[in-house]
């Protein structure tokens, strides 16, 4: 057994390349977090439910996955390899001190280093090859070319850094014969350095017998005396050649943050992620070198520091709601104001109001319905990011055009939350444009705004806006937080004459914006008076206030009728008021003026995705996703169809509810996992997150079960459903979908096929041929 030991064991055990992983699990445990960061993320353990993954299965710059883009990402590996290699060089280069006798001691160390980012790589490329085949449906020759890319960045800046260590580092035998000593000496810092450099190197050499050179070929390590003090000037001279590293890749990171906005500088997310990984790195690298035992304390110094600046408001953290004037005195949100602003005048014109939208919608319904009474019918869709906003535009053009367009003709309203109102929003819009159209060809002296060119575009059932609004927006999300949300902003921007600061929520306004042609460009106002004339269905955005769990209803009618009863007045706070009327409330504020692609992103604030918006109030409100509160659209539904019930029951033969949801409403009962001490740690909030929407779907349920007490016309639901593992080809769930797609912002080939063939499924295909029963 010992001679076995001797022969084997002792030799793999006291290799450098074991020797330094030994190393680096004992005490750079925060060194190796980049890594496990990096493992977590391309094999889906981490963030998996927001996408985080495919940034860098499928990254994308310039609207494409290729050889490129692929190509920057190899780029950004291959500088987090080379910042792995420097920072462990710098700290522990000293308890292997034979290869300051060795010529190129660096390029050695970094080659028997190579172990985690080589395992990394291997695993990346794996991962994409497995991916690009399963969900991309990529041939062979395009994963050749998109792995290549990864693998040529990744040498490039290998081969590029190496060659810059090479032309400024000199080994033992020229350091001897250089000045480098006698200038060393004139630095008091550095002298200093160097000495408790050379203490440390004394004390806590590690034995080694081997080490890989970098031809391949196992070599022993030199024994003997040599002098130490050389030996450690020749580790402390790459430590200027580390600051200009990071400095430069600071800088770089500065200039794609300055230019975001720009699209050949909005490299891949998971570009710009890796790079800040980087920084971080080096920068613990750096700490640990020059503050030894004081580097955490000055860590959580600068933590609470960084705290203060941002509580003290000494540093910009606020997220404006662009169109809105933030100039003037803010509002005051007290109580008082609330129910000043919902007494029974306000509610009263606020009813009549939208009872003459109804009177609208009756006599537009009237003209292409023979029935004396028309059915009025009602769209509630559920949130959950691109994945919502696909499947409801693939429903709504779906229904639509199978009802011959009666579906949206006897819409009055549209709920919902996220992205399912994302994907109807863009639908009305391209309803509104087509009737403007018809409203050209037939008045042309009444609209003139509507160009030519938007006279030839494509029928609003063509699949190009399916296409359009499945592109993706979750790179120039994470991106610009990467490179300009997590530094400073500085980028200002114009919306009607006011000024706001470039984010991240302006990143995914601008993404969505290009992918749907600019249509959605527009302010609230602007749909004012299409609503008024009932030409499409009103829409309410319903995002929740952080600070009292209120909703705040966007509308450009004034709704303060789904607040509170009318009987509320200042004397009645025994009744919590359920929401703030947008438009009455920001009044001063240029409420109209709010941009609708902010008020969507408003109603999709999905946490640490887009940031919360901060409104013009004293205190200050923040701005969550209506999901929070009601995933689904069907409490305003119903609520608005309880303020409306005598007009509804005296003018309609009946109401219809098309539910189009992103999930399947009755699901199996799922089988508990294995429970490992950090899930029962963790339980409590994974039930409250987990159990969410099934415990709003157990609400609404009980809100139509009453609902039918006091509405006095037949009622019928009808639910569209996405069923994730439902496959169209063979009719049946198959095990390779085994999930449904992630609640983000970007969609893989394979999901985009899933959601928009899903309409096939048998449930869908019986529930829309209910519907065109009803709107016969």
């Amino acid at each position: 057994m010992k001679r076995y030991k001797e022969k084997i064991i002792d030799p793999v055990y006291y290799s450098l390349p074991v020797q330094l992983l030994v190393l680096h699990l004992r005490k750079n445990q925060l060194l190796l977090l980049s890594w496990v960061f990096l493992f977590s993320a391309v094999t889906g353990s981490v963030g998996k439910n927001l996408g985080i993954p495919y940034l860098f299965l499928d990254p994308e710059y310039l609207g494409r996955v290729d050889f490129f883009s692929f190509f920057i990402v190899g780029i950004a590996i291959g500088g987090l390899t080379m910042a792995y290699h420097i920072t462990c060089y710098i700290l522990d280069g000293n308890s292997f001190s034979f290869l300051g006798v060795l010529s190129r001691p660096f390029a050695k160390l970094a080659f028997n280093n190579a172990i985690i980012p080589f395992a990394f790589l291997i695993t990346y490329i794996f991962k994409i090859i497995s991916f690009q085949l399963e969900y991309e449906y990529n041939t062979h020759w395009d994963i050749f070319l998109k792995v290549a890319g990864l693998l040529c960045g990744f040498l490039l800046m290998m081969v590029f850094l190496f060659a810059y260590f090479k032309l400024t580092n000199v080994d033992i035998f020229k350091f001897v014969a250089s000045n480098v000593n006698r200038q060393l000496k004139k630095v008091t810092i550095s002298r200093k350095r160097i000495m408790q450099n050379l203490t440390a190197a004394r004390k806590k050499q590690k034995r080694v017998v081997h080490y890989i050179d970098i031809n391949c070929k196992l070599r022993k390590a030199p024994t003997g005396s040599y002098d130490k003090e050389l030996v450690t000037k020749v580790f402390d001279q790459n430590h200027l050649n580390s600051i200009i590293i990071e400095a430069v890749i600071l800088v770089v990171i500065f200039a794609l943050g300055f230019f975001h906005d720009r699209p050949l500088f909005q490299i891949p997310a998971a570009a710009s992620s890796v790079l800040l990984l980087t920084i971080i790195m080096m920068l613990i690298g750096a700490l640990t070198y020059w503050l030894r035992g004081w580097a955490t304390t000055v860590v959580i110094l600068i933590f609470f520091l960084l705290n203060a600046a941002v509580k003290n408001n000494w540093v910009s953290t606020t997220y404006k709601a662009f169109g809105l004037n933030y100039e003037i005195p803010y509002s005051k949100y007290t109580l008082d104001e609330l129910y000043q602003q919902n007494d029974s005048l306000h509610y009263n014109q606020d009813k009549a109001s939208t009872q003459q939208i109804l009177e609208n919608w009756k006599n537009k319904v009237s003209l292409s319905d023979t029935a004396s009474k028309p059915k009025i019918s009602f769209i509630c869709t559920s949130g959950g990011g691109l994945r919502a906003a696909l499947w409801t535009m693939v429903a709504l053009q779906t229904a639509d055009s199978l009802t011959h367009g009666k579906l949206m003709n006897h819409t009055q309203l549209i709920s919902g939350a996220s992205g399912g109102l994302v994907g109807a929003s863009y639908f009305r819009e391209l309803i509104l444009r087509e009737k403007l159209r018809e409203q050209q060809t037939t008045h042309e002296p009444i609209v003139q705004f509507v160009s030519q060119k938007e006279s030839l575009l494509p029928s609003v059932y063509s699949p190009k806006y399916i296409e359009q609004l499945g592109r993706d927006n979750l790179n120039a999300i994470i991106f610009t937080l990467l490179v300009n949300d997590l530094f400073v902003r500085l980028q200002p921007f114009e919306v009607e004459g006011k000024r706001y600061l470039k984010d991240r929520g302006y990143a995914f306004e601008q993404q969505l914006n290009k992918n749907t042609e600019g249509i959605l460009d527009k302010k609230l106002i602007d749909y004012r008076e299409p609503e008024r004339s009932s030409m499409i269905p009103m829409i309410f955005l319903s995002p929740v206030i952080v600070n009292d769990g209120r909703k705040l209803y966007i509308s450009p009618q004034h709704v303060s009728y789904m607040n509170s009863e009318p009987e509320i007045g200042i004397a009645g706070h025994h009744k919590k008021l359920k929401g703030v009327d947008f438009m009455r409330f920001f009044e001063n504020h240029d409420a109209g003026n709010l941009r609708y692609l902010t008020a969507l992103r408003m109603n999709a604030a999905f946490p640490y995705v887009t940031p919360n918006i901060s409104m013009p109030t004293e205190p200050r409100v923040q701005i969550v996703d209506a999901g929070l509160t009601d995933n689904f659209g069907i409490a305003d539904a119903i609520r608005f169809l309880y303020v409306f019930k005598e007009w509804i029951n005296e003018n309609t033969s009946g109401v219809v509810f098309v539910c189009i949801r992103d999930s399947e409403k009755i699901e199996p009962v799922q089988k508990p996992s294995g429970s490992s001490l950090l899930k029962r740690m963790t339980a409590p909030f994974r039930f409250l997150y987990n159990n969410l929407f099934d415990t709003q779907d157990i609400n609404n349920d009980d809100r139509l079960e009453y609902m039918q007490s006091w509405l006095d016309v037949p009622f019928e639901q009808i639910n569209l459903e996405y069923y994730p593992h439902w496959d169209h080809l063979s009719n049946k769930n198959i095990e390779i979908i085994r999930e449904r797609p992630s609640l983000s912002w970007h969609l893989t080939s394979r999901e985009k096929d899933n959601i928009t063939n899903n309409i096939q499924h048998p449930k869908n295909q019986q529930a829309l041929s209910r519907l065109q029963e009803l709107l016969h």
